[in-house]
């Protein structure tokens, strides 16, 4: 049965050297959705072969960020783990390319690294293809030197041409001889990276192969392996690579290249993934795209073949829609960890209920968390505000006067809401002859500190009369 006529699997394999790149976190939310569109499953598999790399700390941040992203995954449980791991399968992939030696598709080689080194000499010092020239693929084991622990290979097809027909790229081809007899196990018994996967994917029965684009080369290598055991070959989909704004591969220089830089700035998970699903696929001119929609519209057959450039001001956007459009309370505690660092303290549960009573004039004007936090810890100083240079000029002896004048009024309002307070501030103005902003102005830097903020009438009910009227007297 062919990988088209299964039920859909797809699977996400980062390895555990280091932290959740965002451009790995658009190959598992391509996964993930591809294989929810199609009503299959989406599996986790850890290649942690490499094990002077591999951490524990790295698997942690990668089932983290999958987790905050909210792409889960549908393995069973494996060895009491909640992933596949390419290393616990080790034995049963040196077990294939043994049997692939007595099928006549592997053959072993003795070769030494002297050898092979003065070989590869040879061949660049002719200008020749630096490639294993199958020196060991047609002599017998009893032609092996002695003490000598020998590599297996695959023996791989001479003539011809290898096709991968990709969901993404179409259809691309490479000369066989251009492909030498790569290695499967090494002398030590471990399996190569190129051999694990492939026996790992047909084992986990995945159908579809989605990837990033600098995996396409090791494909044709692949597809050998797959027809030399007689296996069914995957459904590939190269994904294009993401560039940074300057048109180079996206990396540290250009700031945030992990998933956790992106939650600890500020961004929200579903505005990541927004973002991230519009890098490369589309569905007509649709920018802001729900998860249920995305996995109503999402198939291989939206995605570009060129390279998507990761455009910061455009996620901001993004990530200021769903924080306009999120609950007031998650707000709030999202950005409580932000305000704590900036007091030195955490907030009360009272100052919490503020912050989400807050949230209505402050998430309009916010495109991260950390804008919101900015924004609002002006609301928490128990003790004399700090003022930034223009609202301690604006606060002169001519102002302070006004402010003491409202001070009483507001003191006499029988209701403390932000429409009271206008007009109190209102009527003020209209008696004295003066515009409203020399009134609600230095309001605005008695109470906030700074001449920029939320809109000041609503800042002041929700402080509460007590508090505003001792920010005023004090100011």
């Amino acid at each position: 049965m062919s990988s088209a006529s299964k039920p859909v699997v797809t699977r996400f394999a980062p390895s555990p050297t280091g932290f959740l790149h965002i451009g790995s976190a658009r190959t598992a939310l391509f996964c993930w959705l591809f294989a929810k569109h199609h009503g299959g499953k989406n599996l986790l598999r850890i290649e942690d072969t490499d094990r002077a790399r591999s951490t524990p700390e790295s698997i942690d941040t990668i089932l983290d960020g999958l987790t905050w992203l909210g792409l889960d995954w549908d393995n069973k449980d494996y060895n009491g783990r909640s992933y596949y791991s390419q290393y616990e399968q080790r034995d049963r992939h040196a077990d294939v390319a043994r049997q692939m030696v007595a099928n006549g598709k592997a053959y072993y080689c003795y070769a030494t690294p002297e050898e092979l080194d003065a070989m590869r000499a040879e061949q660049k010092e002719k200008g020749l293809p630096q490639r294993y020239d199958g020196r060991w693929r047609a002599r017998p084991a009893s032609d092996a030197p002695a003490g000598i622990k020998p590599v297996i290979r695959l023996k791989a097809p001479q003539d011809g041409e290898t096709t991968v027909h990709d969901a993404v790229m179409g259809r691309v081809t490479v000369q066989n001889s251009q492909l030498d007899d790569m290695i499967l196990l090494r002398s030590d018994g471990t399996p190569t990276y190129m051999h694990a996967v492939v026996v790992d994917d047909h084992d986990m029965e995945v159908t579809h192969v989605i990837r990033g684009d600098d995996h396409l080369t090791n494909t044709f290598r692949q597809v050998q392996i797959y027809k030399a055991m007689g296996w069914d070959v995957p459904t590939f989909a190269h994904l294009p690579m993401i560039l940074g704004p300057d048109g180079a591969k996206l990396s540290k220089r250009h700031g945030a290249p992990a998933v956790g830089d992106y939650r600890d700035r500020g961004y929200l998970p579903e505005a990541i993934c927004n973002y991230l699903l519009r890098l490369c696929w589309s569905h007509g001119d649709d920018e802001i795209i729900s998860r249920e929609q995305a996995v109503e519209w999402f198939d291989l057959d939206g995605i570009g073949k060129s390279p998507a450039r990761f455009d910061f001001a455009k996620l901001g956007s993004v990530n200021a829609h769903y924080i306009k459009q999120a609950d007031d309370a998650r707000l709030a505690k999202l950005a409580e960890p932000f305000i704590a660092r900036a007091l030195g303290r955490p907030l009360t549960m009272a100052q919490m209920d503020l912050l989400a009573r807050a949230m209505t004039d402050l998430k309009p004007r916010a495109q991260t968390i950390a804008d919101i936090a900015d924004m609002a810890v002006f609301y928490f100083h128990d003790g004399a505000l700090p003022m930034d240079d223009k609202a301690q000029k604006l606060l002169t002896p001519d102002a302070k006067a006004i402010l003491a004048d409202m001070a009483a009024r507001m003191e006499k309002l029988d209701d403390f809401t932000a429409h009271a307070v206008e007009e109190a501030c209102r009527a003020y103005a209209e008696e004295k002859g003066i515009k409203l902003g020399a009134v609600a102005q230095p309001l605005r830097a008695a109470l906030s500190g700074s001449t920029v903020s939320p809109p000041i009438f609503g800042v002041a009910a929700i402080l509460g009369r007590d508090e505003t009227l001792r920010r005023v007297k004090s100011a």
